[in-house]
């Protein structure tokens, strides 16, 4: 869907789980959206804290904003979801791609969550289709399909900018893991394509940036010519089976993020922890010898 309206896009980096969250707004209005927040989260101490989220709210009240949406491109495996806090803070509807529901039967039976977890995707207030349409504000927007490193994995086209959460990182860095249950290096090159058929000009917003080696500053902009023309991964005249070949390699050999089992539980339930026990407290599970 064409757009004559560009956003006005405000990232906000977390260095401790290299995400970046965005503030999008609507330059004609006080509308905006959220997208892949963070909350932050001591693993060793199991303690969660919303310093993160903190300084999404301070943006909208200091700017008088409107969140009209809670935006997640995925499950993400690398943080915690601040959406619930978020929501009850500012108001806004949840949103992810509908098929949060095949992540959440995988791992809903990986993590034994018992009958009280539902697989419908009812934990979030909208799930988005494969090309459905919305707004915020005067600000046209649609959202595409992009699976490959997880199957809910969506990319938000928002005006003129495109937020592709881990399918692609920037062109000196290349592209998401696969080796996720459900994942897939062969959607993923078909997915990566899908993005890189857009404007080249349109501008691609990264979820995550790790420095590649010999860049100083971390980066999460770039656009889909940059993308077709230099990332190191997939790029013009790269085949599929090129792609999946070097993917499957260099999967076998990455470590598991570190946040991975905590932050599958929390965000697929959107962003909530799994229900508290008879003593009142929540516990996350840690599957032995599982993954």
């Amino acid at each position: 869907m064409p757009s004559n309206i560009t956003p006005e896009v405000t990232g906000f980096f977390d260095e401790a789980s290299n995400t970046i969250s965005y503030i999008v707004k609507d330059p004609t209005s006080i509308a905006c959206a959220i997208i892949d927040s963070v909350l932050d989260f001591d693993i060793a101490s199991g303690r969660t804290s919303f310093e993160s989220a903190d300084k999404l709210i301070a943006h909208v009240e200091e700017h008088d904003l409107e969140v009209e949406w809670i935006l997640e491109t995925h499950v993400h495996a690398d943080h915690l979801s601040a959406a619930p806090y978020l929501k009850k803070k500012l108001g806004a509807k949840i949103g992810i791609g509908a098929n949060i529901t095949t992540v959440q039967e995988v791992f809903g039976k990986a993590f034994n969550a018992g009958t009280e977890f539902a697989m419908d995707g009812s934990q979030f207030d909208k799930l988005f289709e494969d090309g459905e349409a919305f707004q915020i504000g005067a600000l046209k927007a649609r959202t595409m399909n992009t699976p490959g490193h997880t199957p809910a994995c969506m990319t938000f086209v928002i005006g003129d900018a495109a937020f592709v959460g881990d399918t692609l990182f920037m062109p000196d860095f290349g592209t998401a893991r696969t080796d996720f249950p459900g994942g897939s290096a062969e959607e993923l090159y078909k997915s990566i394509w899908k993005i890189l058929q857009l404007n080249p000009k349109t501008r691609l917003f990264m979820c995550h940036d790790y420095k590649a080696p010999g860049r100083d500053e971390f980066k999460w902009e770039t656009t889909v010519q940059e993308q077709r023309e230099a990332n190191v991964h997939v790029k013009e005249g790269t085949t599929m089976e090129e792609f999946v070949a070097f993917r499957t390699q260099r999967d076998a050999n990455l470590s598991m993020p570190k946040l991975i089992l905590p932050s599958v539980q929390v965000n697929m339930r959107a962003g909530q922890m799994p229900p508290p026990e008879d003593d009142g407290t929540s516990y996350l599970k840690i599957p032995i010898n599982k993954f």
